[in-house]
C-alpha cells in the first residue's frame, strides 16, 4: 500500500489514498513521534502516511507531556488529527467506565455545525484503520464511539445522549451550553479531553467568552480540570490565544514555521476603470466609484470570472456579502447558459454591484455555480459542498461559510470579488485552495473601483508575509456574564464567592470587577423596577447575608430558549409549502437549538431578511441558493415556497454591518501609498507587479494616484491627512477627510466632529465615516453669513471672522482635537448614537432582558427595537445599570478603536502627520469613492422606515396624552365594567392571577408594593409563604399608616426615605442606600398598579398629607408619566381630580372603545355612498398610465362588471386618458388576465378582470355548462396549458363548422373556463351583436375602411371564411388557472380584496358580489384580520348593522366626506371649497363603486306628477343601465337601452352630466328617452332640463345622439 503525507484525514480531500510531501520535521526527525503509540496506533499511521508533519510531530510531543496545547498551523497542516490521534489512540486501547454515564471522555468543539459534521464524517477512516491493525496485530478490536449534539440532532439522539454518551462528542458552542443547562449535564462527567477547533474564529469575539465561561462550567463538574487542546490557524499574538485557551494552567505553544506557499494575484479585466468600455451594462445605481461613465465593471468581472471557472476543475468564489453571492451566482450561471446556447438571456437582471434592494435573475439553472451562505439552509449547503467535494459542481460563490476549517476536496482555485475585509479572512479563503500539506494556494482578487485597488494590493501582499491583524479578546462582557450566571444558577445553589472566582478563571473575565459583578446579580436579582418594564423582574435569589445566589422557577427554560450570543435580527425562515414538517431544516450557524414545534411548515429553505419579506408579496418568485421559489403564504415568522424552476425572480437582499478596516491595516495602506508616490513610474510599476497586480491593475492603481495628486496635490497616507472642500450639485459644502486609517478610528472621529459643529457653529451636519475617511455635507452653510442688518450691532472684529462667500465655513481646524480629550467627547457622544441603540439591543438580548416570546419562533426586528427602547428608557435613568455600561463598553472597545484615535490626534498635534487643506472644483477621484458609499448610506438608510414609524408613534403618543389631559368627557367615555375588571387584574385579584406559591408573594409584593396579610390572603396565599420568605431575608415586616405590611426586602430603602418607616433589624446595606426619588417611586408603582385615583387616597394607603402627595403627582404628571383629569364614571366622584397612569389610562381606552365600539357614532348612508367612488379612484382622484391600470385592476379583481360597461363606463371613471391598448399591452405582457362570469342577453356577459398571481384565488367560480361534444374537444385541446389559435382548435374540432365552434368557445368563456390573452374578440363580440343589450355601452361606429382589390384577384373572401377565423375568435385561446385547493387561502384572499374594493365593508356588498358562502364566508376571516390589526370592526354606517369592517384610514376618510357632506361641499375633490357646486358622477348601475343596490338599498322609485309612484320602474344593478350621483346622493337613473328614466332630483347639473356621457357613448349610439317618472317624457318638466341639456323632442320622445 502507497503511502502518503498526512494530508490529515480531518483535513484533506481522501482520508485513504492519495501522496504528497511532508513537512520537514526539522530536529525532530530523530526522535520517533509515534513513539508514544500504542502498537495499533502506529501500525496503521505508517501504513496510511510517509511522515508526520511538523506541527503533529510537535503537537504530540506536548500532548504526551500532560499539558495542555495550542497548535498553531496553516490550513492543510494536519493539524486536527494531531489533536485526534492521541485521543484515539487511548480510547482504542483503554476499556471504558463501568459507569455508562462516565463513557464520554472526549469533547471536540467547533464554532460550525458544517465543521462538525466534515470532522464526523472524516474520523471514519482512522477508526476504521485502527480497527484494522487491531486485529492484524491479534489485538482487541476496539470500539470508540462518536456522535454528534448540535441543533440538528433529532430529539431521540438528544434523550439517549443523557444515558448512553458516545466516547467522542461533536459539538457546538450553543449545543455545549445547553447540556450544562440541563439534566444532560451529567453525560459529561466522565471527559478529560477538550478539543477546540479554530479557536482564532472565536477567542475576540463575545461568542468566544460565552464559550470560556462554559469551559470553566465543565471544568467544575469533573473530577479535575479537562486538558484542551487548541488548534489554530495563523494568529496573532499566539500568547493571547493561548491565554483564552488555558488561563490558569498555561498552554504549550506549537507553531512550527510555515512552509505554506501562495500563489495570489490582483486582476482587473480592463485597461481603464475611469472610462469602461461602452458595452458594459449599465449600471442602474448611478456612475461607478471613481468612474465618469454610465457603464459598469461587473460584466467584464462576470465574464472573466467565467473564464476562470470553465478553465479549472474546481473553485471557490468568495464575496464579501449575501447579497452579492446570490447575484453573482445567477450571473455566472447566466453566462454559462448564454454560451452553452449561444443566445443570449432577456436583461432582467441587474448588475452584481446593486448595493440596496432586491435584483432580478433571469431563471438560469445552476449550470456552474451555487451559493453557499449563512441564509441558505443546512441542507442546501451540505449538497452543495458535496457536489463541489465530487467534482460535480465546477464553482460555489460563497460568503465566510466556506471560509473556516471545512474540507472541501481539491479546490484548484479560489476568487475573491472586492479585496478581502482582512488578512487573516484572506488567509482563511485562499486556504481552501491547495487544501493538502504542500500544496500551493492559488487565489484571484478582483477588484471592484480605483479605490479598492489600494486595499487589495497591501492585503495580497501582507497575505505573502503572513501580516494578519492582531486579536483581542473581549474584557469582561457583561451581558454573557448575565446570561451564563442565569444558567449557573439555574440547577444549583451558588457560594457568591465560589461563583466570582469560577467566573474569573475564564480569561475574557479574569480582571472582573467585583462592583461589576455585583452590579449583574443586582441587575437578575430584581434591582431595577420591573414593574416598568417587565423582563427586568428577578431571574434569581441573591441573599445577601448567607452569601449565596438560586435560580428562580423558569430560570432554566429562559436560558435554554433565548441563550447564545449570535444577535437576532428577526430574519424570516423559508420553508417549502405541505413538506413534511418532521424533516425541517435546523439553525442557522450560532443560532441555539429549538425546542419541539408541534406542526410548522415543511423542509427549510433558508432564510430572508424582514425588510426583503416586507417588500414581497404572495406569488412573487425570488432566488434564494440557485433555486427560483415561489411565495405561497406569508406568516408572522415564516414563508411557504414552492419551487419555481427556470421562472425568472428577484434576488434576495440582506442588510448587515461590517466593523470595517483595522488602524494596523490602515497604517500599512498609507505606507504602501507613500511609498508608491515617492517612486518612479517604472519602479512603482515594478512594485505594484512584485505585489501581484497583473498590468491593468498596476496602471489603472497608477493612474488612480497620479489623477488624485493631479486634483488635490498631495497624496493621503500614513503621514499625511487631506482635508478637501467642494460644493456639490445643490451648493452646498462638502468637506472630505481623506485618511486610510480605517473606519473603526473614523467612526468615533466622525462622532466627535459632528457634536463640535453642532455645539460650536449651530450646523446641523450629514455625517459619514467609511473605511478611506469621513464625508461632511453643511447643508444651508451659506445662512451663516447673515445679513447686514443682522450683524450692525457685531463687533468689527467679530465680522471679520465670517467665511467669504466661496469659503468653506468649517476649516480643516474643525477636525483637530486634543488628543487628552477626545476620548471622553466620545464616550459622552456614544450613547445618543444609532450604534449604541443597535448595540444595547443586541447586548439586552444576550443579558436575557428581551427573551422570546414565543421560543422556536422569530421576533420582528422591529418589536425587538421597540422592546429595546423601552427597556432603555427604565434603565437610563440608573447610570450603573450593567447593560448600558456593557453597551457602551462594546461601543468604545469593540467597534471604535478610540486608543488608536487618540494615538492619531496625537501625532496631528506633534505634527508627526500632518494635516493638509484643500478646496477643489470638483471631488477628486479619492472623493468620488467616498461620495458613493455616502449616497448609498443615506439612500438605502431611507428605504427602512423604522425609526421613522417609531418616531411617528411617539409624537401620536404625546399627541393623545395632551387630548386626555384635563377632559372630563372621558368619564363618559370610560365603560364602568372594564374599570373595574383592570382594576381587578392590576391588582392581581382576578382568579387566572391568584398567588400560587412562595415566589407568587416574591412576585407580588415587588409588582403591588408593601401587603398586609388580609390582603395577601385575599389574593390566596398562604401566611406561612411570606412568613417563609422573611426568613429567607427577601421580605420584611414594617408598619405602614399604623398597619403592619409585608414588603419585598429591595423596597426597604424606598420606604425608609420615603415615609420614614423603621426597618428591622438586618437587612443587607445594598438595600439601604439612598433612593433617587423614593416616593415619586412609590406613587409611580400605585398609580400602574390602580385605575383611576385621587391624591386622598394614594395618601391614605401611604399614611401621608394629601398636600405631600398632590405635589408629587403633580411632578410625575410633569414628566409625562400621570395623566390628571376626571375619569371615574358613575356619581359620587364627580368634581374630583383624579390621576392615573398614563399606560393604565390607554388600556382603559381600548378596551372601552372595543366594548361601546357599536355604539361609535355612525354616518349616514349617503356618506358611503360618496366615499366609494373616492376610494376607488373615480372623479377628481383618477389615476394616469399603466401602474394605475394595474392598480384599478388590482382593486377590482374579484368582482364582475357588464362587458359592455368595461371599456364604455367603469375603467374610462377610474384612468385619465384611458385606451383599450392599455388594456391590450398589459394582457399581451401577461400584467393582466380576464375571465367570463356569467353571459347576459345580446351577447354582453360578466366579465373579471385579474392580475394574474391572484387569479386562481379571486376570479369567479365557474358554472358549469351543458356540455355537448364540442365544447369537450375544446377544453380537450386546451388542456395542454398552452394558448391556441382559432385556426388550430378548428384543427382539433374539424368537422364543426364555425359559427357553432365559436359560439361553444363563448360558452365556454361565459362559464369561466376559457380566456383569451386580448380583449379584442370580447369588443368584436359586443360590436355584432343587433339587440338592446350589445348596443347597451357600444360607441358610435367609425367609418369602414374601403377595401381595395386588383384585377383578376377575384370576390373578397368573407370575414367568416378567413383560415385565422372571426374577430370574434381572433387571438390565443387558453384555459384559465385552476382554482387554489385551500377553501382558507381562497377566503382570506377574497376578504382582503373585498377590503380593498370598498374600504368599509359591509354584509350588502359582500352579497352583492355574490361571494360563495356570502357574509359568513368571509365573517370569520374578517375577525381573524381585526384580531391581527389588519381590520377595525365597527359600526360605521347608520342602518347596516353592527357586523361591518373597515381598513386603516378608511374609516377616517369615510368620517372626513359625511362631515364635507354636512358642510355642503362633496369630498375631498381637490380646490372643492364651500359654496362650489355638487360634485357629479355618471356610473354604470352594475359599476362596484355604486354603493346603491349593494351595500346601500336603492330608494323608492319618484314619484310621477300626479303623486303616484313610477309603476313597473325599479332601479337595479343590471347590466346597461346608468345612475347618475350628486355628492353621493342618486339624482337620475336610466334603463337598458335608454328608454326611461328614474329622477330623484331634476338639478341640471345632472341632467348635463346625463347628456354629455350619452354624447360620448356610453348608451349606444341613439339614446331615445320615452318616459321619465311613469310618464311620458315630452311634455314633463323633466323633458323641459332634458331639452336644454340637449336631447331634441321626436314623436317618440327625447332622442339624443352619440
Amino acid at each position: 500500500m502507497a503511502r502518503r503525507s498526512t494530508a490529515d484525514p480531518l483535513d484533506g480531500p481522501d482520508p485513504l489514498g492519495g501522496t504528497g510531501p511532508s513537512d520537514d520535521p526539522g530536529p525532530l526527525a530523530d526522535a520517533d513521534p509515534l513513539a508514544g503509540f500504542a502498537p495499533a496506533t502506529r501500525a496503521w499511521f505508517t501504513g496510511a502516511f510517509s511522515a508526520p508533519t511538523r506541527a503533529q510531530a510537535e503537537a504530540w510531543a506536548a500532548i504526551g507531556r500532560g499539558t495542555d496545547v495550542l497548535v498553531v498551523a496553516p490550513t492543510g497542516s494536519g493539524k486536527t488529527l494531531a489533536a485526534f490521534l492521541s485521543a484515539l489512540d487511548r480510547l482504542s486501547h483503554t476499556p471504558p467506565p463501568a459507569d455508562p454515564k462516565r463513557r464520554c471522555r472526549v469533547l471536540y468543539i467547533s464554532p460550525i455545525k458544517a465543521l462538525a459534521v466534515d470532522v464526523e464524517r472524516n474520523l471514519r477512516a482512522p477508526l476504521a484503520g485502527l480497527r484494522q491493525a487491531a486485529v492484524r496485530l491479534g489485538l482487541p478490536e476496539p470500539e470508540v464511539q462518536v456522535g454528534i449534539r448540535s441543533g440538528d440532532t433529532p430529539p431521540a439522539d438528544r434523550r439517549r445522549f443523557a444515558t448512553h454518551p458516545p466516547d467522542i462528542l461533536i459539538t457546538t458552542p450553543e449545543s455545549l451550553f445547553l447540556l450544562l443547562t440541563s439534566a444532560s449535564r451529567e453525560a459529561l462527567r466522565g471527559i478529560d479531553t477538550v478539543i477546540l477547533d479554530e479557536v482564532h474564529a472565536v477567542a475576540g469575539t463575545k461568542r468566544g467568552a460565552h464559550l470560556a465561561l462554559s469551559l470553566e462550567r465543565l471544568d467544575e463538574l469533573l473530577e479535575r480540570p479537562a486538558r484542551r487542546i487548541g488548534l489554530s490557524a495563523t494568529v496573532r499574538p499566539v500568547d493571547e490565544v493561548a491565554r483564552f485557551l488555558s488561563p490558569r494552567r498555561g498552554a504549550a505553544i506549537v507553531q512550527p514555521p510555515s512552509a505554506k506557499e501562495f500563489d495570489l494575484s490582483v486582476v482587473v479585466p480592463v485597461a481603464d476603470l475611469d472610462d469602461l468600455p461602452a458595452d458594459g451594462a449599465a449600471d442602474p445605481s448611478g456612475a461607478p466609484p471613481g468612474g465618469r461613465g454610465g457603464a459598469s465593471i461587473w460584466p467584464h468581472v462576470e465574464e472573466r470570472i467565467a473564464d476562470l471557472v470553465q478553465s479549472h476543475r474546481s473553485t471557490i468564489v468568495f464575496a464579501n456579502s449575501r447579497r452579492l453571492a446570490e447575484r453573482l451566482c445567477n450571473r455566472l450561471n447566466e453566462i454559462a447558459v448564454e454560451r452553452a446556447t449561444g443566445t443570449a438571456l432577456p436583461e432582467a437582471h441587474a448588475p452584481a454591484q446593486l448595493m440596496g434592494g432586491s435584483g432580478a435573475a433571469g431563471g438560469a439553472p445552476p449550470v456552474i455555480a451555487r451559493a453557499h451562505h449563512g441564509s441558505v439552509s443546512k441542507e442546501q449547503r451540505a449538497l452543495v459542498e458535496e457536489e463541489l467535494k465530487a467534482g460535480r459542481l465546477p464553482a460555489v460563490v460563497a460568503t465566510s461559510s466556506l471560509e473556516l476549517g471545512i474540507d472541501m476536496g481539491a479546490v484548484d482555485l479560489v476568487v475573491q470579488v472586492e479585496s478581502p475585509p482582512s488578512v487573516a479572512s484572506g488567509l482563511q479563503r485562499v486556504g481552501r485552495a491547495g487544501h493538502q500539506v504542500g500544496a500551493v494556494s492559488t487565489g484571484v482578487v478582483f477588484p471592484k473601483y480605483r479605490g479598492d485597488l489600494v486595499q487589495s494590493a497591501v492585503v495580497t501582499e501582507r497575505m505573502r508575509a503572513g501580516l494578519i491583524e492582531a486579536l483581542r479578546v473581549p474584557r469582561n462582557p457583561l451581558d454573557v456574564l448575565a446570561q451564563q450566571l442565569v444558567a449557573i444558577t439555574a440547577l444549583d445553589t451558588w457560594d457568591v464567592d465560589e461563583l466570582l472566582a469560577l467566573v474569573r478563571r475564564a480569561a475574557p473575565f479574569a480582571t472582573l470587577p467585583q462592583s461589576a459583578f455585583d452590579g449583574v446579580l443586582d441587575m437578575l436579582a430584581g434591582r431595577y423596577p420591573s414593574d416598568a418594564f417587565a423582563e427586568l423582574r428577578p431571574r434569581l435569589v441573591w441573599d445577601r447575608v448567607a452569601g449565596t445566589v438560586t435560580g428562580r422557577p423558569g430560570a432554566q427554560r429562559l436560558a435554554v430558549t433565548s441563550g447564545g450570543t449570535i444577535p437576532d435580527r428577526g430574519l424570516f425562515g423559508v420553508f417549502i409549502a405541505g413538506a413534511d414538517p418532521k424533516k425541517g431544516g435546523g439553525q442557522q450557524e450560532g443560532q441555539r437549538e429549538a425546542l419541539p414545534k408541534k406542526g410548522g411548515g415543511g423542509r427549510r429553505v433558508g432564510e430572508l431578511d424582514e425588510e426583503m419579506v416586507y417588500e414581497s408579496r404572495v406569488g412573487d418568485v425570488f432566488t434564494l441558493g440557485t433555486t427560483s421559489w415561489r411565495i405561497q403564504e406569508i406568516t408572522h415568522d415564516k414563508v411557504l415556497v414552492v419551487p419555481a424552476p427556470g421562472v425568472p425572480g428577484r434576488l434576495p437582499f440582506w442588510k448587515g454591518d461590517s466593523l470595517g478596516r483595522p488602524l494596523e491595516l490602515g497604517r500599512a495602506l498609507g505606507a504602501f501609498v507613500r511609498e508608491l508616490g515617492s517612486l518612479a513610474p517604472e519602479q512603482a510599476a515594478e512594485r505594484l507587479r512584485r505585489a501581484g497586480l497583473d498590468e491593468w491593475a498596476a496602471s489603472n492603481l497608477l493612474g488612480y494616484l497620479d489623477d488624485q495628486r493631479t486634483a488635490c496635490g498631495h497624496l493621503p497616507d500614513d503621514r499625511t491627512i487631506v482635508v478637501e472642500r467642494f460644493r456639490d450639485e445643490l451648493g452646498d459644502w462638502r468637506i472630505v477627510i481623506h485618511s486610510p486609517f480605517g473606519a473603526q478610528v473614523h467612526a468615533p472621529w466622525a462622532l466627535a466632529l459632528g457634536a463640535r459643529l453642532r455645539e460650536k457653529h449651530g450646523l446641523d451636519p450629514q455625517v459619514m465615516h467609511a473605511d478611506d475617511g469621513i464625508v461632511l455635507r453643511l447643508p444651508d452653510a451659506d445662512l451663516l453669513d447673515f445679513p447686514a442688518e443682522f450683524t450692525a450691532g457685531f463687533p468689527p472684529g467679530h465680522l471679520a471672522e465670517r467665511p467669504a462667500p466661496d469659503e468653506a465655513p468649517v476649516g480643516a481646524d474643525a477636525a483637530l482635537f486634543d488628543s487628552g480629550e477626545i476620548e471622553q467627547l466620545v464616550t459622552d457622544q456614544v450613547g445618543g448614537s444609532a450604534l449604541f441603540a443597535a448595540r444595547f439591543r443586541e447586548c439586552a438580548g444576550r443579558a436575557l432582558l428581551l427573551p422570546r416570546r414565543s421560543p422556536g419562533r422569530r421576533t420582528p426586528l422591529w418589536q425587538q427595537r421597540q422592546r429595546a427602547s423601552q427597556l432603555l428608557e427604565v434603565a437610563a435613568g440608573y447610570g450603573s445599570f450593567p447593560i448600558v455600561l456593557e453597551a457602551v463598553r462594546e461601543c468604545l472597545q469593540d467597534v471604535f478603536d478610540v486608543p488608536g484615535l487618540v494615538e492619531l490626534m496625537g501625532d496631528l498635534e506633534s505634527r508627526a502627520v500632518r494635516l493638509v487643506e484643500v478646496t477643489t472644483p470638483e471631488p477628486s477621484p479619492f472623493a468620488r469613492s467616498l461620495l458613493f458609499g455616502y449616497v448609498a448610506q443615506f439612500l438605502y438608510e431611507g428605504d427602512s422606515p423604522l425609526a421613522e414609524r417609531r418616531a411617528a408613534a411617539l409624537s401620536l403618543d404625546s399627541r393623545l396624552l395632551s387630548e386626555l389631559l384635563g377632559q372630563a368627557e372621558l368619564r363618559e367615555l370610560l365603560d364602568p365594567a372594564v374599570l373595574a375588571e383592570l382594576a381587578a387584574e392590576l391588582q392581581r385579584l382576578t382568579p387566572d392571577r391568584r398567588i400560587k406559591d412562595t415566589e407568587g408573594v416574591a412576585d407580588a409584593l415587588r409588582l403591588l408594593g408593601p401587603l398586609s396579610t388580609a390582603e395577601l390572603a385575599a389574593r390566596g396565599a398562604d401566611p406561612a409563604w411570606a412568613a417563609g420568605l422573611r426568613d429567607a431575608r427577601r421580605t420584611i415586616e414594617v408598619r405602614i399608616g399604623g398597619e403592619l405590611h409585608w414588603a419585598a426586602i429591595e423596597d426597604a430603602g424606598r420606604l425608609r426615605d420615603a415615609l420614614g418607616t423603621p426597618l428591622p433589624v438586618g437587612v443587607p446595606e445594598a438595600f439601604t442606600e439612598p433612593v433617587k426619588d423614593p416616593l415619586g417611586d412609590l406613587l409611580a408603582r400605585y398609580a400602574r398598579t390602580h385605575g383611576p385615583f385621587t391624591a386622598a387616597e394614594a395618601a391614605d394607603r401611604f399614611g401621608l398629607g394629601t398636600a405631600v402627595v398632590t405635589g408629587t403627582l403633580h411632578r410625575l404628571a410633569a414628566g409625562g408619566r400621570l395623566v390628571q383629569g376626571e375619569f371615574r364614571p358613575g356619581e359620587g366622584h364627580t368634581g374630583a381630580v383624579e390621576w392615573c397612569d398614563a399606560e393604565v389610562l390607554r388600556r382603559l381606552r381600548r378596551r372601552s372603545l372595543a366594548a361601546l365600539r357599536q355604539e361609535v357614532e355612525a354616518v349616514p348612508p349617503r356618506a358611503l355612498a360618496a366615499f366609494l367612488p373616492q376610494w376607488q379612484h373615480l372623479g377628481g382622484h383618477r389615476l394616469r398610465g399603466p401602474d394605475g391600470l394595474l392598480r384599478v385592476v388590482e382593486q377590482l379583481q374579484g368582482t364582475s362588471v357588464p362587458a359592455s360597461a368595461l371599456e364604455k363606463l367603469v375603467l374610462p371613471a377610474r384612468l385619465t386618458g384611458y385606451t383599450p391598448g392599455m388594456l391590450d399591452e398589459l394582457t399581451a405582457a401577461g400584467e393582466i388576465s380576464w375571465s367570463g362570469a356569467g353571459a347576459l342577453a345580446g351577447r354582453d356577459g360578466w366579465v373579471s378582470l385579474h392580475l394574474p398571481d391572484s387569479a386562481h384565488l379571486l376570479r369567479p367560480e365557474p358554472v358549469p355548462p351543458a356540455l355537448t361534444p364540442v365544447h369537450t374537444a375544446l377544453l380537450d385541446a386546451l388542456a395542454g396549458g398552452y394558448g391556441l389559435f382559432f385556426r388550430q382548435l378548428t384543427d382539433h374540432v374539424p368537422d364543426t363548422p364555425v359559427p357553432d365552434l365559436v359560439e361553444a368557445l363563448w360558452d365556454l368563456v361565459w362559464a369561466g373556463y376559457v380566456t383569451n390573452d386580448t380583449l379584442a374578440p370580447l369588443r368584436a363580440l359586443l360590436g355584432s351583436g343587433r339587440t338592446a343589450g350589445a348596443t347597451a355601452h357600444r360607441a358610435p361606429r367609425s367609418a369602414p375602411r374601403a377595401r381595395y382589390g386588383g384585377v383578376g384577384r377575384g370576390p373578397v373572401r368573407p370575414a367568416g371564411a378567413l383560415r385565422s377565423g372571426p374577430p370574434t375568435a381572433a387571438g390565443r385561446w387558453s384555459l384559465l388557472p385552476e382554482f387554489a385547493a385551500d377553501p382558507t387561502v381562497r377566503a382570506a384572499a377574497q376578504a382582503q380584496s373585498l377590503l380593498d374594493r370598498h374600504g368599509v365593508l359591509t354584509r350588502g356588498a359582500v352579497a352583492a358580489e355574490r361571494v360563495p358562502g356570502g357574509f359568513a364566508g368571509v365573517y370569520r376571516v374578517l375577525s381573524a384580520f381585526e384580531e391581527r390589526g389588519r381590520a377595525r370592526r365597527g359600526y360605521f354606517v347608520e342602518g347596516l348593522g353592527g357586523a361591518q369592517f373597515a381598513m386603516d384610514g378608511a374609516a377616517d376618510r369615510l368620517r372626513s366626506v359625511s362631515g364635507r357632506l354636512e358642510r355642503g361641499t362633496a369630498a375631498e375633490w381637490p380646490g372643492t371649497a364651500a359654496g362650489e357646486p355638487p360634485q357629479v358622477l355618471v356610473l354604470a348601475a352594475a359599476d362596484p363603486a355604486n354603493a346603491y343596490g349593494a351595500a346601500l338599498p336603492w330608494p323608492d322609485p319618484p314619484a310621477a306628477a300626479d303623486a303616484k309612484p313610477a309603476a313597473g320602474h325599479r332601479p337595479g344593478r343590471k347590466a346597461g343601465a346608468l345612475v347618475v350621483l350628486v355628492d353621493g346622493a342618486p339624482a337620475l337613473y336610466v334603463e337598458r337601452g335608454g328608454k326611461t328614466l328614474l329622477a330623484w332630483s331634476e338639478q341640471p347639473a345632472a341632467v348635463e352630466a346625463l347628456a354629455a356621457a350619452v354624447r360620448e357613448g356610453a348608451l349606444g349610439a341613439t339614446v331615445t328617452i320615452e318616459r321619465t317618472n311613469g310618464e311620458p317624457a315630452l311634455g314633463s318638466a323633466l323633458g323641459r332640463v332634458l331639452e336644454a341639456a340637449g336631447f331634441h323632442p321626436t314623436p317618440r320622445g327625447l332622442r339624443l345622439r352619440g
